[in-house]
């Protein structure tokens, strides 16, 4: 949630009180993990509902993005950068939904303009999930830079958000458990 902390505590309750189990959350990051009341819940009126919630209760806009444990371990499955070992230079940024072929190809020249000033970075969409590999660091990276730039229409990196590759694999462990 970065610029809009709130305490886990509170996140909690407010996933709690709309009747969703199991509510744990991990570090100071905004990520919760919980049962779904409905067991064949809709991800995007989730994500919905926790919006709403968490704007009314914690005053806080933020975009809310709900992976089904089995989408979550399909993103580590499908990482197209598994060559990567440090865990910092790779995010996944999971997306409200699959982009279409304009989110995908906003994606393609955002790559292009990042080489084009020299950029080692890269970039993948699979699913609701992109894949950013940042090599040179991602605080300093120019596809990300790129990726942020949307003019008139939201990119695929604005309508989602970002986990560190160390943060992806955490989830998916606290899953397992």
């Amino acid at each position: 949630m970065g610029r809009n902390k709130v305490s886990m505590a509170e996140l909690r309750q407010v996933v709690a009180s709309l009747g969703h189990g199991d509510v744990a959350t991990y570090i100071q990051s905004g990520n919760v993990l919980f049962t779904a009341a409905e067991p064949n819940a809709d991800s995007t009126a989730l994500a919905d509902d926790l919006e709403i919630a968490i704007a009314d209760r914690l005053a806080v806009r933020s975009v809310v993005v709900v992976l089904a444990r089995r989408e979550l371990t399909d993103v580590v499955r499908d990482n197209p950068f598994r060559d990567e070992d440090d865990h910092r230079l790779l995010h996944a940024v999971f997306l409200r939904e699959a982009p279409g072929p304009n989110g995908v190809a906003s994606v393609g020249a955002a790559v292009e303009r990042a080489r084009n000033k020299e950029s080692r970075d890269d970039a993948r969409v699979i699913g609701r999930a992109l894949y950013l590999w940042t090599p040179d660091g991602f605080a300093r990276s120019i596809l990300r830079s790129e990726l942020s730039r949307g003019g008139l229409h939201r990119t695929p990196m604005q309508a989602g958000t970002a986990r560190n590759w160390g943060t992806v694999n955490t989830l998916v462990s606290l899953l397992e458990h």
